[in-house]
């Protein structure tokens, strides 16, 4: 097969034209390959499971490139036809797993407003990819559990092990966009979890009429994906909240022991700038400080010649 940019063979054309309204010739279209991500931990301390990069392998034919994931018509650039996973010999993850890599090829069409993309292809300036998908699964390195479901921090290294996110069992995969900077260093991807899928028909197609800047008109099936939808939001929403208040009363409690000088005051205006996770990591932060000052220790000590009554340890703080 021809794995270089350019003429497709006749292989790829036969490819390309099942996604065409006429049969195109291999003088009409343009071919390139691009590596759209990995198995490798990004940026943002997450990684796709070898598995997940498998079922991305098929989510992906068909799919649309845009320009840095703004999903309006006009701003398609490319669409793959091929898709497959590799793995490169030689070459592990810093974890020290086998690097697989999620390898495409792409088409665009030959034409005036699309010389100066395939010379910026061609020429390396057009390089940088990520991806957007959806995922079921976030799983912590550390205890193997959901993400929502366990207490630990990525970036942080808990006895040695460090922390990061393996997203697994993709459900959907929506676009890929040129960037100029990626998450992932030899591809780059972009992650955005949706608790359901965006096929062809769902959110994504929606938000792409939302914001075209056109007159649009919605079908009933489509008010109410976007009606169910807006619930979902408004419901996570409230969940937040909730959350966050919870949150900012623990840590003006810590911070009573933990920052006894602190004011109140600008203790608040302080947390009206952070966002939850960096509020969650405020608290564990003044939660350690706070065990250095009273150490956690039983509430029913031993008396001389006599057992406690029970062996419940209380937290003093």
């Amino acid at each position: 097969m021809n794995e270089i940019s350019g003429r497709p063979t006749a292989r790829e054309l036969e490819q390309i034209n099942c996604f065409t309204r006429r049969t195109l010739t291999e003088d009409e279209v343009y071919v390139f390959p691009v590596v759209l991500c990995d198995n490798e931990i990004d940026r943002d301390g997450e990684r796709f499971a070898d598995g997940a990069l498998d079922m991305l392998a098929a989510l992906f034919v068909g799919v649309t490139g845009i320009a840095d994931h703004n999903p309006l018509s006009r701003n398609q650039t490319a669409r793959i036809f091929a898709c497959r996973t590799e793995t490169v010999e030689g070459r592990t993850t810093t974890d020290g797993k086998p690097y697989k890599r999620l390898y495409a090829r792409a088409y665009l069409p030959r034409s005036e407003q699309s010389r100066e993309l395939i010379l910026a292809l061609d020429s390396g300036i057009k390089k940088e990819v990520s991806v957007g998908c959806s995922v079921k699964k976030r799983i912590c390195s550390v205890c193997g559990k959901e993400v929502s479901a366990c207490e630990h921090v990525k970036g942080r290294t808990y006895q040695g092990k460090p922390c990061f996110v393996t997203l697994d069992e993709p459900t959907d995969a929506y676009e890929w966009s040129f960037v100029a900077v990626p998450a992932q260093k030899a591809a780059g991807v972009v992650k955005a979890y949706q608790t359901g899928s965006m096929k062809k028909g769902g959110c994504m197609e929606l938000k792409q009429k939302l914001y075209s800047g056109e007159e649009q008109h919605f079908t009933a099936e489509e008010m109410k994906a976007l009606g169910q939808r807006l619930e979902e939001l408004e419901q996570k929403a409230l969940d937040g909240a909730y959350y966050r208040s919870v949150l900012t009363k623990e840590i003006g409690s810590l911070a009573l022991l933990a920052l006894p000088k602190l004011k109140g005051d600008i203790l608040n205006k302080m947390l009206e700038q952070l966002c939850v996770r960096e509020l969650d990591e405020l608290r564990a932060a003044l939660k350690g400080k706070a065990q250095e000052i009273m150490p956690l220790q039983p509430q029913l000590m031993k008396q001389a010649g006599r057992k406690p009554e029970n062996n419940t340890l209380y937290n003093t703080i």
